[in-house]
């Protein structure tokens, strides 16, 4: 009977192998999400899915929420999909529609992801939002996988997973990165499910064996990897990381199979699946996520939330309830950022003000060293200028955090520049970098930005702001007073004062 299957297996296998792929992904940018995924999809043999082929028009699956959904490829124009209201963000929904599809993709996809916290958050901002798809004609899935994309290399997955789902996975190349995602975040249970189910856009060999294994069918898997072995369709390196997983009792006393380069989420999760599960420090930050499960050590956990965080992809009260999450028992490095953070944490909720002011030096110390004072800031900031009017370190806290014009006033005393951006009404500047932050808020609107968004290209000069705020707390005084100018005019004037105060305070 194994014979039987065995020879069907390797007949379907190898006509599917023989012919091109039809609607073949686009390739990513991202060489560990694409490389993973981007051989020809095969048919995947009877004997090792049990599912037939569907007769007449084929359909394509969408993945939405916990269930399988089927829809018409090209029911959904995915360009148009968003997460959250333009509106609600404080943005025009046409503020893309004179752009040129292609340049703006490529323009996306080369976004800094280490300019200052705000400008990074002006990105995400432009990545999420529910915006009208440019009046260019073109490919209308371009612009969509080039957001998910630049969401992917800024290691929000959460927002990637989100808007792979409400758009639709119904095509191989949103469904490539899908699957992907789900490796990262622990949600390769209904990601192999989805493929079981639409096995016409399954990624490669390897993964069905994955997905056999996980769904308990051994003897499936293990037959889908000989025939693969057979007809040299699994590469040899790819073919012995699954042998590994399959039958890791086979290799008992041997060396664990060599690590890939790049890394993939696949190879991930084998190498997870056999004890040899890699370090992510050091790896695309997306890998971070997988260090988020509650299986993997305390110390590990925080270091990949701090990472996660700093990036702006993870909330910081994820990272604040990994900091007080038990008593560090070690000191140094990462023990000590939680201690610290622990100290004020306990101050405050004690209502402790002399141990707030006493623990306060130390945090912001050690978290400013660590690039993480605005995570802080977020957290607690608001709380401690409000305990400690008055006080330098809870004022310059209070300055950054959401609620900086609230505490506007308690911290006037020691950063009166700051303070009165904070308010919207900049008090006399002293010093370069302040006179360029007033100069930004008194300019007119910029010609070029009148024109611009006459022109349906607002988004892009939006997009031009965070290239010239790139260089973080180094940028030029003449670029920042620009950038600060240009999110006024535009109706984003929060998001300059964020800009502002940043560049003054971190």
């Amino acid at each position: 009977m194994r014979a039987d299957l065995r020879a069907a297996a390797l007949l379907l296998l190898a006509s599917a192998v023989a012919a091109p792929a039809a609607g073949d992904a686009p390739r990513s940018a991202i060489p560990w999400l694409s490389d993973s995924l981007r051989a020809p999809s095969a048919a995947v043999p009877p004997a090792a899915s049990g599912a037939a082929p569907a007769a007449g028009e084929p359909a394509a699956t969408a993945v939405s929420g916990s269930e399988i959904a089927v829809m018409p490829i090209g029911t959904v124009r995915r360009d148009a999909v968003g997460l959250r209201p333009a509106q609600a963000l404080g943005l025009p929904r046409d503020l893309f529609a004179g752009s040129d599809p292609v340049r703006l993709a490529e323009r996306l996809s080369a976004a800094p992801v280490d300019a200052l916290p705000a400008a990074q958050a002006l990105v995400r901002m432009l990545l999420v939002a529910e915006l009208d798809p440019p009046r260019a004609a073109g490919d209308p899935d371009a612009l969509f996988l080039a957001r998910i994309d630049a969401l992917l290399r800024r290691g929000a997955l959460d927002d990637a997973q989100a808007f792979l789902e409400r758009a639709g996975a119904a095509d191989r190349g949103a469904f490539l990165r899908w699957f992907d995602v789900s490796l990262l975040t622990g949600d390769d249970t209904r990601a192999c499910e989805a493929m079981a189910a639409n096995p016409g856009i399954a990624p490669t060999l390897q993964a069905r064996v994955f997905c056999l294994a996980r769904a308990g069918d051994w003897a499936a898997a293990a037959l889908t990897l000989d025939t693969g072995r057979a007809l040299g369709a699994i590469a040899p390196a790819d073919e012995l990381l699954l042998a590994h997983f399959l039958d890791p009792e086979s290799f008992e006393g041997e060396p664990p199979p060599p690590t890939p380069r790049p890394m993939t989420p696949l190879a991930y999760r084998l190498l997870d699946g056999i004890g040899e599960t890699p370090a992510t420090r050091g790896l695309p930050l997306a890998f971070s996520f997988a260090d988020l499960r509650p299986n993997v050590g305390w110390k590990a956990q925080i270091e990949a939330a701090e990472r996660l965080v700093r990036a702006g992809a993870l909330d910081p009260n994820r990272l604040l309830a990994l900091y007080t999450e038990r008593r560090p028992s070690a000191s140094g490095g990462v023990w000590d950022r939680a201690e610290a953070v622990q100290r004020v944490d306990a101050a405050l909720l004690g209502g402790d003000r002399a141990a707030l002011a006493a623990a306060l030096p130390d945090a912001v110390e050690r978290l400013g060293a660590a690039d993480l004072l605005l995570p802080l800031a977020t957290l607690l900031g608001e709380r401690a200028a409000r305990a400690l009017p008055g006080d330098p370190h809870a004022a310059r806290l209070g300055l950054l955090s959401p609620g900086a014009e609230s505490v506007a006033d308690a911290a006037a005393e020691t950063h009166p520049f700051a303070a009165g951006v904070a308010r919207g009404e900049p008090v006399d500047p002293t010093t370069p970098i302040e006179r360029a932050v007033a100069d930004g808020f008194a300019r007119p609107t910029p010609e070029r930005l009148e024109r611009m968004a006459r022109e349906g290209r607002l988004g892009e000069a939006l997009l031009d702001v965070a290239d010239a705020l790139r260089g973080g707390t180094d940028t030029p005084p003449d670029e920042l007073e620009d950038a600060i100018a240009t999110l006024r005019a535009a109706g984003l004037p929060s998001l300059a004062r964020r800009v502002a105060l940043e560049a003054l305070l971190l």
